[in-house]
């Protein structure tokens, strides 16, 4: 095998594995609450990714008529992963993604901010308006709360 088609093999697996990554970095999960999906988001944060999920969302929302409320969670995403993203950036995109859920009728949800990241967008006055919860559980608490108390189990 020549250099060259070495390297044309390994750029086909580079580019075949970022597919991959980004399938697998926004996973969509249908809550037990009707109407409602959850999108767990551990890992670095850096822009091109928070652009995947806000696409990923926006798609799966358009896709699927009867969601009504997109849940938000934070908790897997450490300080160090945001370290190189922007703060401002990042709540202007948190701001964008919000904005389009919004526009599309649905109730966007964010829970488990790191309280790094809620002290940085507070000491950068950054006004950003998201309904915020402390956990999943406070977030579906009020979820089912609101709700008629039954829970969407599908066999």
């Amino acid at each position: 095998m020549s250099h060259e088609q070495e390297i044309m093999e390994l750029k086909e697996k580079i580019t075949y594995y970022e597919k991959i990554i980004k399938t697998i970095s926004t996973p969509i999960i249908p809550s037990i609450v009707p109407k409602t999906i959850l999108i767990p988001i551990a890992g670095y944060m850096f822009r091109e990714r928070f652009e995947n999920i806000q696409t990923k969302t926006l798609q799966y929302i358009g896709e699927h008529k009867e969601i009504e409320q997109a849940v938000f969670d934070f908790t897997g995403v450490n300080v160090e992963d945001v370290e190189a993203f922007d703060y401002n950036e990042l709540a202007l995109a948190i701001s964008s993604l919000n904005s389009s859920l919004r526009l599309m009728g649905i109730r966007p949800i964010y829970v488990g901010f790191n309280p790094r990241f809620i002290r940085e967008i507070v000491h950068a006055s950054i006004q950003v308006d998201i309904e915020t919860y402390k956990s999943f559980r406070e977030a579906l608490k009020k979820l089912l709360g609101e709700s008629d108390n039954t829970i969407n189990i599908k066999k």
